[in-house]
C-alpha cells in the first residue's frame, strides 16, 4: 500500500574523486567535472533570495521502488501514497481527484510553488506528477544531437502527451499508475518506472503543462509560475551544471538556441490560459494562499465513512461476511477476552486460540481442485489440493500483527507484509505510514489481518492499497477477531467482492467511533502497554477502524 528528496533513482555523483583504479583521461575528465561545479557554486550568489523560512528547492516525487511514499518538507513528513478510502455504494470513488497544473518556463520555481502548496495543504493525500517524467525516447540520431546540445527538449514533440494524458486521467479515478523515469545525463528513459497512487489533489508541473487541449480539459485549476528570465537562466545553469553534468558553454548555448525562442513561442502565451498568474514564483506567499484556501473548499466537499455506512445500516449484512459459528467454546472464549478483569496472559492464551479458529476457518474460501496422490499402501486417494500460486498474509498493524503466528501454524512457507495506518486527529482521515509488501503479491491470494474493524476506514485504505498493487479484488480475504456492523457494511459496499470473516459482529458504535460492548483496547491488552485514559480499543483510535 515515498523519501522523495533524497532520489533513490537519482544517478551517482559525476564529481566522485579519482581513484587510483581511474585511468589518465578519466582523472583528467573527473578534474574537468570539478572544475564545472566550483563554476556551478559561484553561481549561487547571483541568485536572488526567493522568500524566508523554506527550505531550498528539492525535485520531488510521490513514490519510489526503494523508499518509503513520503514527502520531507521543513516542518513535517507528508506521506503522499494510498488515499482516503471514501467510497459511494458502487464501491468507486464518490468524487474525482482536483487537479493543478502548474505551468511556467523552465527553472521558473513550478516545483518550489508545488512544494509550498503541498506543505500549505496539511493533507496527505497528494501526488505530485513532473512532466519532466514524459520525454519521449529519442532515436540515435536524436541522442546524437542531444550529446552535443543540438536537441531540443523545450518544444511540444519532445513529450508524449499521449502517456501524460492517459496517467492523468488513471490519477484522477484513483488508480494507480506507472511512471517512466527519465535520465537527464543519457537523455532516456531508465529500465525501471515508479509507481503512483490516486489521491485527493493531483499536482502536474512542467513547461508544456498547458500546451495540450485534452490535458487543459483534465486540469480543475491552471497555475502559471512567472519569473524573471534572468533568475530562470542562472537557475538553469546551477541545476544543469550540478545536477546534469553539463558545462557552461553547453548550457548557455541550448539556452540561446532552443529554451528562450521555445518560451517566447510555445510557454509564455499560455499564461493567458491559468487561472492565476503567480510572479516570483515561490516568493508570491500570498498567492499560494490563496490557492491553497481554494483547493480546502474543494475538498470538504468529499463525504467520509460514516455517510457510506450509515447509508446500508437497515440492509442485511452482506452475503461476504462470514462469521465463525457461535459454539460454546468460541463464545466462551469471547467471555474471558472481553471480561475486563481477564489477566493479560489469559487474554493473550485465548486470543491466539480465537485467531487459530478464524485462520482455519478463512482458509476453507480458498480455491481447491481436485487432486489424486498414492498412500503408503499403494492404493489411490482422491483429494483436494490449493488451486492457487501463494498465500500471503498481511498485517494492519500494530494489532494485525499478533495474528501472524497463527497463521504460520497453518499456512507452510507464507509470505508476510505489514501497512501502518493510522488517522489524522485533526481531520479524521486514515493516513498511510508504512508499506511493506512482497513482491508479485498480486498474483497471490492475501490474507489481511486486523483485529478489530469499527469504522472500516482503515480496512478500506488497506484494500485500496492492495488493489494498487494489483491484488484482484477477489482474492483478498479481511480477517478480524471483531468487527462492527457499520465497518462490515462500509468495506462490502465499497468492495463487494472482498471475502470478510470474523469470530463476531457487535451492533453498536458509539459517538466516538468505538465498538459496544466490544473488547476494549486490544493492542495495549495484548501487548501489556499503557491504556488509553478513556479505554477505547487502539484500533479505533490509531486507525479509525
Amino acid at each position: 500500500m515515498a523519501a522523495p528528496p533524497a532520489r533513490a533513482d537519482a544517478d551517482p555523483s559525476p564529481t566522485s574523486p579519482p581513484t587510483a583504479r581511474d585511468p589518465p583521461g578519466r582523472q583528467a575528465e573527473k578534474s574537468e567535472t570539478a572544475c564545472e561545479e566550483r563554476n556551478a557554486e559561484s553561481l549561487d550568489r547571483l541568485l536572488p533570495p526567493v522568500g524566508t523560512g523554506h527550505s531550498p528547492r528539492k525535485r520531488t516525487t510521490s513514490q519510489c521502488k526503494s523508499e518509503p511514499p513520503l514527502l520531507r518538507t521543513s516542518k513535517r513528513t507528508i506521506y503522499t501514497a494510498g488515499r482516503p478510502p471514501w467510497y459511494n455504494e458502487h464501491g468507486t470513488q464518490s468524487k474525482e481527484a482536483f487537479a493543478i497544473g502548474l505551468g511556467g518556463g523552465s527553472a521558473s520555481g513550478k516545483t518550489t510553488v508545488a512544494r509550498m502548496i503541498i506543505e500549505a495543504l496539511d493533507v496527505p493525500w497528494v501526488v505530485l506528477l513532473s512532466m519532466d517524467s514524459f520525454y519521449k525516447v529519442l532515436t540515435e540520431q536524436q541522442q546524437e544531437q542531444a550529446a552535443h546540445n543540438n536537441f531540443n527538449f523545450d518544444h511540444p514533440d519532445a513529450f508524449d502527451f499521449d502517456l501524460i494524458i492517459s496517467t492523468l486521467k488513471k490519477l484522477k479515478q484513483g488508480k494507480s499508475v506507472k511512471v517512466p523515469i527519465y535520465d537527464f545525463t543519457t537523455h532516456s528513459r531508465k529500465k525501471d518506472w515508479k509507481t503512483l497512487y490516486g489521491a485527493n489533489v493531483i499536482i502536474f508541473e512542467g513547461i508544456m503543462a498547458f500546451a495540450d487541449k485534452t490535458l487543459l480539459e483534465l486540469l480543475d485549476m491552471k497555475i502559471f509560475v512567472d519569473t524573471d528570465s534572468d533568475i530562470r537562466l542562472v537557475r538553469r545553469l546551477r541545476r544543469d551544471i550540478s545536477e546534469r553534468g553539463r558545462d557552461i558553454e553547453g548550457v548557455i548555448k541550448q539556452y540561446n538556441k532552443f529554451v528562450k525562442p521555445s518560451f517566447d513561442q510555445y510557454i509564455q502565451p499560455t499564461m493567458r490560459l491559468a487561472d492565476i498568474v503567480v510572479p516570483r514564483g515561490s516568493g508570491n506567499t500570498v498567492a499560494i494562499d490563496l490557492i491553497v484556501q481554494h483547493v480546502h473548499s474543494q475538498l470538504e466537499e468529499v463525504s467520509g465513512p460514516a455517510a457510506l455506512a450509515s447509508a446500508h445500516q437497515c440492509h442485511p449484512l452482506p452475503r461476504t461476511l462470514s462469521v465463525l459459528k457461535s459454539t460454546p467454546q468460541v463464545r466462551g472464549m469471547h467471555t474471558i477476552i472481553r471480561d475486563k478483569e481477564t489477566s493479560r496472559d489469559e487474554f493473550i492464551f485465548y486470543s491466539k486460540r480465537l485467531m487459530r479458529l478464524l485462520i482455519e476457518h478463512a482458509l476453507s474460501f480458498l480455491p481447491f481442485q481436485d487432486c489424486v496422490v498414492r498412500t503408503p499402501q499403494g492404493q489411490d486417494y482422491a483429494g483436494k489440493c490449493y488451486a492457487g500460486k501463494q498465500i500471503t498474509g498481511v498485517s494492519i498493524l500494530r494489532a494485525g500483527e499478533t495474528m501472524e503466528p497463527a497463521l504460520r501454524a497453518v499456512c507452510k512457507d507464507v509470505r508476510i507484509g505489514t501497512i501502518l495506518i493510522q488517522t489524522n486527529q485533526l481531520t479524521g482521515e486514515p493516513e498511510l505510514h508504512y508499506l511493506r509488501l512482497p513482491k508479485d503479491i498480486s498474483d497471490d491470494h492475501v490474507i489481511l489481518m486486523d483485529c478489530t474493524v469499527s469504522t472500516g476506514a482503515a480496512a478500506m485504505m488497506a484494500v485500496r492499497v492492495l488493489l494498487d498493487h494489483d491484488v484482484p479484488e477477489d482474492k483478498i480475504f479481511l480477517l478480524s477477531l471483531l468487527m462492527a456492523e457499520m465497518g462490515v457494511h462500509s468495506v462490502a459496499y465499497a468492495f463487494p467482492r472482498v471475502r470478510i470473516i470474523t469470530t463476531a459482529v457487535d451492533k453498536r458504535v458509539n459517538d466516538l467511533f468505538r465498538i459496544i460492548p466490544g473488547i476494549g483496547n486490544f493492542g495495549d491488552r495484548y501487548f501489556g502497554t499503557d491504556a488509553v485514559p478513556d479505554g477505547s480499543d487502539e484500533e479505533e483510535v490509531a486507525y479509525t477502524g
